[in-house]
């Protein structure tokens, strides 16, 4: 089992910057790939961005170029930092990691981009 715990959601204007963190407990040498989703007001949950034990990034067009996910293996710790928030960034970012076919998801912290 992997726990994981996420942190430093929050309320930033148009154009700031926020980072959220994740970090995982447990069996975490399972894990094969960790990542960021979100959930936005009736909407389905998409993924943002996923980083692989090899170095290997997927990042989604929507946050390319302002989102950049990276991962302190030491810490079990996975991050997400986040520049020229738009309003439509507001969601739910839930960290994800994944063991083959298994996933595994924290409670997930708020972002609001709001003036």
């Amino acid at each position: 089992q992997v726990q994981l715990v996420e942190s430093g959601g929050g309320l930033v204007q148009p154009g700031g910057s926020l980072r959220v963190s994740c970090a995982a407990s447990g069996s975490t040498f399972s894990i094969i790939v960790m990542g960021w989703y979100r959930q936005a007001p009736g909407k389905q949950r998409e993924l943002v961005a996923e980083l692989t034990n090899g170095g290997i990034t997927n990042i989604a067009n929507s946050v390319k170029g302002r989102f950049t996910i990276s991962r302190d293996n030491a810490k079990n710790t996975v991050y997400l930092q986040m520049n020229s928030l738009k309003p439509e960034d507001t969601a739910v970012y839930y960290c994800n990691a994944k063991y083959y076919d298994v996933n595994y998801w924290g409670k997930g912290t708020l972002v609001t981009v709001s003036s």
